[in-house]
This record gives C-alpha cells, structure tokens and sequence, in this order.
C-alpha cells in the first residue's frame, strides 16, 4: 500500500453505510481527496503523512445541512418571535433589498466557520449573490449545492426577473467541474413564483440535469394563497405544471396531505426537514414519519439563522426526533439511527451526491468528522447513535476534514480566521441596525 496522507486511528467508526456497520477501535485512511481503507486499527498500514490519533472519540460522515441560507447568519435574532409573513414581509425581504455581494460574501463567511466547527461539511444553499456564496465555500473548504433564489420581483443581485435564469445558468456553467461547489435551480416559492418562472425554472434544472429545489408546504397561509390563486393545493399545482420528479427537493413540506405524500413518492421527489425553524415560527410540524413509511428520502435542515437561531445540525437532530415524538405521542418514532442517517446519508441522498459523500465508505470523498466523547455530558456511553442525536452537540467536534483536507483541527479552524471574520460580520451588523432602523 502506498502511503497515505491522513491516518485517523483508535477511534469508533459509524460508517452509516447500507448495514450501519459500526468498528470499534477503527481506522481510516485518507490519499488525497479520497478514503482509501476503512476498518480495525489492526489492519491499517500506519505509514501515512499525517496521524491523528481519535482514541475516547466517534469517527462518522460530515454532516450534511440539507436546506439553509447561509449569509442570514447576519440577522442572527433580528426579528424574533414573529408569524413567517410578518417576519419575511416586515423585516427580512425589506433588508435583503439592501445587501450587496460583500454583505453575503461575510454572512457566509461567519456560516462556513459556524458549520465547520459544529461538524457540517456540506450545505445546500439558497439566498442571494450565489456566486459569492460559493466562492466563500471553496475558500472555506466546505462542499455545497447552491442556487440563486428566484422570485417574481426584482433581485437586489440580478435585477428584473428575466434576468434571474440567466445568472442562473452562468452559475452553472462556471461551477461545473468544481470538486466541491454544485449549482442547483431554485425559485423560491409557489406563493413569489409565477407558474411561467415555476415552469421554466425547471426546465433550466431538467436540461442541466441538476437539482430543482423550493419552498413547498411551510405555512397554512400559504396553502391558503396558493388555493386563492390556483385552486388546488401546493403539491396539486405543482402536478399541474409538471414539475414532480425526483430532481425535486421539497423544502419543509409542513402541510401535507395523505395523497399528496403519495403522489410525491410516486415522483420520487424528496424532502427536507427543518423542524427548529418550523416550530420557532410556528408553521408546525411536517409529517416526516408519514413521508419515510411512504418510501420517501428525507434530509435535515437548519433553515437560515433568521429563524433557527443557529446551524447546529446535532441539535436539529435532537429537536426532529422529539418534535416527531411529541407530535405522534410515541416514543418509537423517528428513532435516533433514523435522525442520524437523515442528516448524512439520506441527506447526501436528497442532494443527489451520496455517491460521494454521506458514508465512510472506500472510494468516496474523505468528508470526516471526529467527536470527542471524553467529556461528564457524554459519560457512560452505552449507544453511540442515541448519544450523537440527543446527548452532543456542536462543541463536542473536535476535527472536521472534508475532501480530504483538514479544515478544522483540535478545534481551531485551518481555512478561516475566526476572528476577522466575527469582526467583520460586527460591522455588517450596524448597517443591518440602521436599516431596520429606517
């Protein structure tokens, strides 16, 4: 074997492959980008260039933060405690129309050094300046899908909304072979897109063979106007126009009904769970057990800062198990494996790249995190899937390497200056101050 360039040893292994298969005092090897032998500390060659010694630790994937908007880190508790409408019409769409590419370009910043330290290695974005976003993300070494949100009125990015496919398909074409940066298309809505902009929105995503992702389902108000306007139902409207298929992904998926569960798993489309911002805005709880019985691949999100208030995926895990719970009145459901694999495989799943990432698995990409259970609130140890989902959290990351690289190591960040980048995002802060202020 030749020598690798990363060896992490001693630890325990979740791969969250097919079987779930878990090694005790494992090994990993990484050669560049990629995981090159997986198994017993035993069997593992120990020439390697660097050597990081994972004993007391967990070994699992990258977490993968399925729906987001990273650069909303900047309104972090801006407008809490308010209905999605009031919150979105009163205060965020109002500000948005006063960033520029730099405002997104720290958000994203102070989101990419958030995640990485609390063990996400991939995001799927949607928010405005896209081509800012990814820039930060390859900066940062994070992997990523993202797209330009689209919406009937004008973009403080791209402008009148003729535009708005255009800078999409630029993205597409100028990202198309980046090892971590992905594009997808995503109009924002049924209730800010037109059936035209809804139309032609997929077909960009079906010519390009990449993802078509939206809002779909989140409030009752929107299932209220979407029924105003159209006559049907969300999932109905979106039938009507063509659109299910399984390049779709559904994000929240808050309201809906048996049919309609059935009708998107016919389409294969998929879904994304975002339960702490659906509960802290109100908009409820999304039928995810439902969604799963029906064959449905579900990931997890953290939604944006605005209404979350942070991107902890490990405590998104603990609230989808729970919320579920509560809501079901039964314990069993929405157990702690089931948690877990949303928010890496199944996750690597609904983003169309678990073929490289999701699993720690031989050939796919090196996306590792190490989690340092040493600690009184990880002490006694009896199930190590029921700890990740309920018992850590984000401060209990102690490397994250993703594509092979080490970006976080015995907590401090190798890509990013934490400091700087808080500084900066201060001072993004005061012109957020001074908008709402006006």
């Amino acid at each position: 074997m030749n020598k690798a360039d990363i060896l992490i040893l001693n630890g325990t292994i979740l791969t969250m492959d097919e079987k779930n298969t878990v090694i005790p005092d494992g090994s990993i090897t990484i050669s560049e980008d990629t995981i090159r032998f997986v198994g017993s500390s035993g069997n593992a060659s120990m020439d390697a260039g660097k050597i990081m010694d994972a004993k007391g630790c967990l070994i699992l994937p990258g977490l993968i933060n399925s729906h987001t908007h990273a650069a909303m880190t900047l309104f972090r508790g801006l407008a809490d405690d308010l209905p999605l409408m009031d919150w979105l019409n009163g205060y965020i769409f109002p500000v948005e129309s006063r960033m520029n590419a730099e405002f997104v370009r720290i958000g994203t910043l102070l989101a990419c050094a958030e995640m990485i330290m609390s063990g996400t290695t991939t995001f799927c974005d949607m928010y405005l300046f896209e081509d800012e976003v990814a820039h930060v993300a390859q900066e940062a070494g994070m992997r990523c899908l993202v797209g330009e949100v689209l919406y009937d009125f004008p973009s403080p990015n791209y402008g009148p909304i003729e535009n708005g496919l255009r800078y999409t398909e630029s993205l597409i074409k100028k990202w198309i072979d980046d090892p971590l940066v992905s594009i997808a298309v995503e109009p924002h809505s049924l209730y800010t897109c037109s059936p035209d902009l809804l139309a032609a929105s997929n077909a960009l995503a079906l010519d390009y063979h990449i993802p078509l992702i939206i809002h779909v389902a989140e409030t009752l108000s929107e299932i209220a106007e979407v029924k105003k306007r159209y006559g049907k139902g969300p999932i109905e409207h979106l039938h009507s126009l063509g659109i299910l298929g399984p390049h779709l992904i559904a994000d929240h998926c808050v309201y809906l009904e048996e049919r309609d569960i059935e009708r998107i798993a016919e389409y294969g489309v998929k879904a994304v769970d975002n339960p702490e911002s659906n509960m802290k805005l109100a908009s409820g709880i999304s039928p995810v057990p439902e969604m799963l019985a029906a064959g449905m691949t579900v990931g997890l999100g953290t939604d944006g800062c605005a209404s979350n208030n942070n991107l902890d995926l490990f405590g998104e895990m603990d609230m989808a198990a729970k919320c579920h719970k509560i809501k079901n009145l039964d314990p069993t459901v929405m157990d702690a494996l089931t948690v877990l694999r949303m928010a890496t495989i199944e996750g690597a799943k609904v983003l169309g790249i678990d073929t490289v990432t999701g699993s720690l698995e031989v050939g796919k990409k090196a996306d590792i995190i190490v989690i340092d259970t040493d600690k009184p609130h990880l002490t006694p140890m009896y199930n190590p899937f029921s700890h990740l989902v309920y018992t850590v959290s984000g401060h209990d990351v102690r490397h994250t390497i993703i594509n092979g690289s080490v970006v976080m190591e015995n907590k401090s960040l190798c890509t990013l200056d934490i400091i700087e980048v808080m500084a900066k995002a201060e001072e993004e802060a005061l012109k957020v101050r001074n908008w709402v202020k006006k």
